[in-house]
């Protein structure tokens, strides 16, 4: 059996997205059918265009979907039809990492979320050629009518929530709020500045604010959004290009920062970043550096901690409906972020996240 979908489908890393007609399988074993209402899109749904990318097209991609059950696999526990979800990344559950309440290190995480295939060799959509289309990105691949999840991705919300707004939880809000007060650590008093605002970078200048923080920095070369920052809970903003930024740091937080979080991946951002720690602060990183780490002498020193992050190192299940709860409270507007664009309209979307035009993109499919 097999359901026909209407997605959008990268063929090659230089074309743009096309509308396809695909057959995907129904559900097996703890794998649900969604209905997708909605798709962020953000740069990870990109890396098939990098060059020498691990990851093969045909492939669907979209990896923040939210949508409605319509149908489950056997052994797809605490899911039923009708459920309303938003879709995260996947992991297995039994791995060392995952037992301990850290999923976003699974072992088995980079297959499962970067190969677009199932682990378990169950087959991907077919195209109207009969040929394979990969179609299990981050467990999901949600740029589409339907997708198929598991139940260990999926996490099920209020049926009585706007689920279009929903969809941005699954990845970049959870990440960048995950970041600030599970993998940081921030709490009340704390002094942290965050490198990018973008939307993992205002997830967590909105995080920090919820949290506590005293002095929230927000960094950026975009005035525009440094103002968005300063509306969302920053207390300072500077401009990332300026030759005083570490001076400026410096003037705002005398003694040092407690946390710093750098998204932006540049290894001279990184770098001011850890300067700024105070004695035995700790700076993340969310996604890998654009080139290698050139430290100065004293970055690592006296304490300071340079901390890679996954997915914020959160625990999905647990810590979206936080998210939720903090939006309904009004603590976590991330719904200010948010563009959104019809499934046709991908790679116009595509053209405006590239361009830094808009913060996030949501892709509406058809009937959605």
């Amino acid at each position: 059996m097999s359901r026909t979908i209407t997605a959008a489908v990268l063929r090659h890393p230089d074309e743009p997205f096309a509308l396809e007609q695909l057959s995907l399988p129904e559900p097996v074993e703890d794998q649900i059918l969604v209905r997708v209402v909605a798709s962020g899109m953000c740069h990870t749904d990109l890396l098939p265009r990098q060059p020498g990318s691990f990851v093969r097209p045909p492939i669907v991609l979209g990896h923040e979907g939210s949508g409605v059950v319509e149908a489950v696999g056997p052994r797809a526990a605490d899911i039923a039809i009708g459920d309303h979800v938003v879709l995260t990344f996947d992991s297995c559950g039994t791995c060392l990492n995952c037992l301990d309440g850290h999923p976003a290190y699974c072992t088995t995480f980079w297959p499962r979320n970067f190969s677009g295939r199932a682990l378990n060799g169950s087959a991907s959509a077919t195209d109207a050629d009969g040929g394979r289309v990969a179609a299990q990105w981050f467990g999901q691949s949600s740029f589409a009518t339907h997708a198929l999840a598991s139940a260990r991705n999926a996490v099920v919300v209020d049926a009585t929530l706007p689920l279009h707004l929903l969809a941005p939880l699954g990845c970049s809000i959870q990440t960048g709020a995950a970041s600030i007060t599970r993998a940081l650590g921030v709490t009340v008093g704390d002094n942290v500045a965050v490198f990018g605002s973008g939307s993992v970078g205002l997830a967590a200048v909105m995080a920090a604010h919820a949290a506590g923080a005293a002095k929230i920095v927000a960094v950026d070369t975009e005035p525009r959004r440094l103002e968005l920052a300063q509306e969302l809970g920053a207390t300072h903003a500077i401009r990332g290009n300026t030759d005083e930024l570490r001076r400026a740091l410096k003037r705002i937080a005398p003694e040092g920062l407690d946390a710093a979080l750098d998204t932006t991946g540049l290894p001279a951002v990184i770098d001011v970043a850890l300067g700024a720690l105070r004695l035995r602060g700790c700076c993340g990183l969310v996604g890998s550096p654009r080139a290698d780490l050139t430290l100065s002498r004293t970055a690592v020193s006296l304490g300071r901690e340079l901390k890679g992050i996954l997915q914020g190192d959160a625990v999905p299940k647990r810590f979206i409906p936080t998210l939720v709860e903090l939006w309904r409270a009004g603590r976590l507007p991330f719904d200010r972020l948010i563009t959104e664009y019809a499934l046709e309209d991908v790679n116009e979307a595509e053209r405006a996240m590239r361009s830094g035009e808009v913060i996030k993109v949501v892709l509406r499919p058809p009937s959605a």
